[in-house]
């Protein structure tokens, strides 16, 4: 029972990297039409931030800054690169993120090696809080009480101020909203620079439970598009929802067939489509 109970609360510790992942990629892809590979990249680069600034800043400082400048990053690379395969076929920026994610990683092993590198936490969140459930550590309990944070936030962003709700109507039709006078431009770079960010926030709170290497991002990012398929295109909590599920089945299969742990993220997804094709909460007509 105790080896369920572990695998269960570490599928709902995966799934909330999945999620807040897809929620990063999800609004990049609602709004701008990119399906962003580079994702994964920017989840290590936020991770490395965090790595490099904690002797200065602590671990704290770091959590703060690090997704922080990874969102700066990401603007800027929207603004240098990103933007101009808008209004172009998606694969040209398919191809441009396939690329930068190469990008990503390579420059990562340059700079701070191949190998893993040590990534403290602090030693308060590291004990157990449970003798009997010695897995259940402070830090995994902070985790997915930021990640719902986050997510909290994220909503409120959406639904209670002007940026949101511009981002939420240039998702339904872009052009009208340009049409009434807002600057697209500047609401697709905000845009990218948030769901990045998010992807950053992940990176620090991943580094801290699976280690820290230049391939993290690459292990994280397949699951995040599943957990958008299967929550459902243009669903922020068909998202989320996703990338729960996806990380608890994995985490449930692992008990059983431990072989499968992946697979079983791909035969859900399958599942999803042919019973539901636009996904758990996906919007009618999404995909037309």
């Amino acid at each position: 029972m105790t080896q369920l109970i572990f695998n269960l609360f570490n599928g709902v510790i995966i799934g909330a990297f999945y999620a807040l992942m897809a929620l990063g990629l999800s609004l990049i892809l609602n709004l701008s039409g990119v399906i962003n590979f580079a994702h994964g990249g920017f989840l290590a680069l936020g991770a490395y931030l965090a790595y490099s600034l904690m002797p200065h800043i602590g671990f704290w400082g770091a959590l703060v800054a690090a997704p922080l400048l990874t969102g700066l990053l990401g603007i800027a690379i929207e603004w240098l690169l990103i933007r101009r395969t808008y209004g172009r076929d998606p694969l040209y920026s398919l191809l441009l993120t396939f690329g930068l994610a190469f990008i990503f990683e390579d420059v990562s092993r340059y700079i701070w090696g191949a190998q893993s590198v040590p990534y403290q936490i602090p030693a308060l969140l590291s004990r157990p809080l449970s003798l009997s459930y010695f897995f259940i550590t402070g830090y995994r309990v902070f985790m997915v009480a930021l990640v719902a944070l986050a997510v909290a936030a994220l909503y409120l962003l959406l639904t209670r101020t002007r940026i949101g709700i511009r981002i939420r109507a240039g998702t339904h039709d872009l052009a009208t909203v340009a049409t009434l006078g807002v600057n697209v431009r500047l609401l697709r770079s905000v845009n990218f620079g948030l769901g990045v960010y998010l992807a950053g926030l992940a990176g620090v709170l991943a580094a801290g439970q699976l280690g820290l290497q230049p391939t993290i991002g690459t292990s994280l990012i397949m699951p995040s598009f599943v957990a958008i398929i299967v929550g459902g295109l243009g669903s922020l909590p068909g998202t989320l929802l996703g990338g729960i599920l996806i990380g608890v089945a994995s985490g449930i299969t692992s008990v059983y067939f431990a072989s499968a742990t992946e697979a079983v993220i791909y035969v859900m997804m399958a599942l999803v489509l042919l019973v539901r094709p636009r996904g758990l909460l996906g919007e009618e007509g999404r995909l037309q």
